[in-house]
């Protein structure tokens, strides 16, 4: 028996256990994979051709802004992966979520793979702007630390012979690295960058043109069930692998026995 199960776990978690069970995971997951699938697939292409051969080309920057459509969603999803790579090390190491480790082991590479998506972006964006392929602006810094922080959970969790020795390392490191996050998102503000402040606001009107602001939401909505749909496709896969493993266990087991 896995020893997070062993002991029951505390009364608060009881919920979030009643949903973690994988055979109910699997079922749910197997329903909603192929929609989160088609979403992200129908408005990510959307989002690309709206704002690719539709959407007026900056007046300063030119069509070199039409890469904003894939750098812009990435580095949302960047620290947006990094939030809930954090949010699961919090139910695996104060509720004993049975399915948080699996998870979070799944988020670690996308998140990654993302990150980089957007430092390479940001840098083919930043030459004709600025003139250089990378700068030590303080959202660029920011951000290349988070793709390693990225690499270093990833790196963690595969380190050690017991996988729960593994698991526990990478949520500790993924606690201590939610302090850059405020510092991705502040950055520009708190120090003088050559990054551009935020278009898009909670607490007031963007300051983008309507025409140019509708496709980047349709991409930033279709990466975002894209980068959902990954995820859960790679922890089904966990899931399953590790029901597979402990069939094949128990009837090592049986055979020995006989």
């Amino acid at each position: 028996m896995d020893a997070r199960t062993a002991n029951p776990p505390p009364a608060a978690g009881r919920t979030l256990h009643r949903f973690a069970n994988p055979g109910r995971f699997l079922r749910i997951s197997g329903r909603v994979l192929p929609v989160m699938a088609v979403l992200g697939l129908g408005l990510t292409l959307t989002g690309f051709v709206w704002g690719l051969f539709f959407a007026p080309a900056d007046w300063q920057q030119g069509d070199a802004v039409r890469i904003m459509y894939v750098h812009v969603p990435s580095a949302w999803l960047a620290s947006f992966g990094y939030l809930s790579l954090a949010i699961c090390s919090v139910l695996s190491l104060v509720w004993r979520h049975p399915l948080a480790d699996l998870a979070a082991a799944e988020i670690g590479p996308v998140g990654a793979a993302f990150t980089a998506l957007c430092l390479a972006t940001g840098s083919i964006w930043g030459k004709p702007m600025w003139g250089a392929w990378w700068v030590w602006d303080a959202r660029l810094t920011s951000v290349l630390v988070l793709f390693f922080l990225y690499l270093g959970h990833v790196a963690l969790v595969r380190a050690f012979d017991d996988p729960q020795r593994g698991y526990r390392a990478g949520a500790i490191l993924a606690l201590i690295g939610v302090v850059n996050l405020p510092i991705i998102k502040f950055s520009v503000d708190w120090w003088n960058t050559l990054h551009q402040p935020a278009t898009i606001k909670f607490t007031g009107s963007p300051t983008m043109y309507v025409g140019m602001l509708w496709p980047l939401l349709l991409c930033a909505l279709g990466f975002t069930f894209g980068f959902a749909a990954i995820v859960l496709a790679r922890t089904r896969a966990a899931v399953m692998e590790r029901r597979i493993r402990g069939l094949l266990m128990a009837r090592a087991q049986e055979a020995d026995a006989r």
